[in-house]
């Protein structure tokens, strides 16, 4: 071999390096620089609890920032685009779940992402069972009893969500299918006030997610009836199912995860995953999902991918069954 030749592969081999890295060398050395998480839905929420989890935890893995950013409005799309139309590197994440992701697939005519083709999954966090909770003051103490409070007030009963189209809204359809019930939906920016007028008694019921709703429980200041899981939560286990306690075969338990742009390097992607993973299986982790009722779960990126086809396909058809579209 010539002394040219080898000098020009190896002028090759220095040139092609740079691509190379973000591919290979970069992901022994990612991150580099802060991170963001962008929250596509306000703070108080299941998905705003377990970015800030993960955050503060990731921070100190990596020994950097992550920074969480709240991105609301229409329906969790705002945020979701931010993410799509960032530099695939790793450094910007989307906290999603079932409702603004599979959910939205379906609900809008058009979004300005592709749910599939413009992100990378990244890593499941945790399963969240939602909770049937109700203002006090009703004379219900189980779902028995509020369907019979339904039936006798037809058409009077309200419940919030988190907006049209939201889980929140699409759990309250199911259940009122599921009970033969006519209920009132009221749709809010966000579970958070609906949790408010639920307080205060401007709405009767809702349909939300256990971070958002335990501690409220737990003082006493709204009455949980049930969760919309198979199982019974660890985190209220004296709480039945709506399966149990009315409806068999009712199971609402979404996911949770964390989205990167698409084409973000697969050694990026696999790196994270495997930070991500070995901080769920700690107890400092596992006891912070607890507290908040969300049950630890880990995938690779692939059988995240699988999950989120899946799911889409799932939600459509409740949201055909809804109704429920918008522009």
């Amino acid at each position: 071999m010539s002394a040219r030749v080898t000098v020009a592969r190896l002028g090759a081999a220095a040139f092609l390096l740079p691509m190379l890295a973000p591919g290979g060398a970069a992901a022994q050395t990612f991150p580099v620089r802060p991170l963001r998480i962008v929250v596509p839905q306000a703070p108080g929420g299941a998905s705003d609890a377990l970015a800030r989890i993960m955050g503060q935890r990731l921070a100190e893995r990596w020994h950097q920032q992550v920074v969480v950013d709240n991105r609301t409005g229409a329906g969790g799309i705002i945020g979701t685009e931010i993410v799509a139309k960032s530099a695939p590197d790793g450094y910007t994440l989307l906290l999603a779940y079932d409702g603004t992701h599979a959910i939205n697939a379906s609900l809008y005519k058009s979004l300005p992402f592709n749910t599939l083709n413009d992100f990378s999954t990244v890593a499941t966090l945790a399963n969240v069972p939602f909770v049937m909770a109700i203002n006090p003051a009703l004379p219900a103490k189980s779902v028995s009893e509020f369907i019979a409070y339904a039936k006798a007030n037809d058409g009077k009963v309200n419940y919030g969500s988190a907006g049209n189209g939201s889980a929140n809204h699409l759990l309250g359809v199911m259940f009122s299918k599921g009970a033969g019930v006519s209920l009132v939906h009221v749709p809010y920016k966000g579970a958070a006030p609906a949790l408010t007028d639920l307080i205060g008694g401007t709405i009767q019921a809702v349909f939300t997610s256990m971070p958002s709703v335990v501690g409220f429980v737990q003082a006493g200041r709204v009455r949980a009836l049930a969760v919309t899981s198979a199982k019974r939560s660890a985190t209220l286990p004296n709480l039945p199912t709506i399966a149990e306690a009315a409806i068999p075969g009712f199971d609402v338990h979404p996911w949770f995860g964390l989205l990167a742009p698409a084409r973000t390097p697969a050694a990026v992607v696999n790196r994270m995953n495997e930070d991500i993973a070995a901080l769920i299986r700690t107890r400092e982790v596992a006891d912070a999902f607890a507290a908040q009722g969300a049950e630890p779960f880990i995938t690779t990126p692939e059988a995240f991918n699988r999950i989120l086809k899946r799911d889409i396909d799932k939600w459509a058809v409740v949201v055909k069954e809804s109704g429920a579209k918008l522009d």
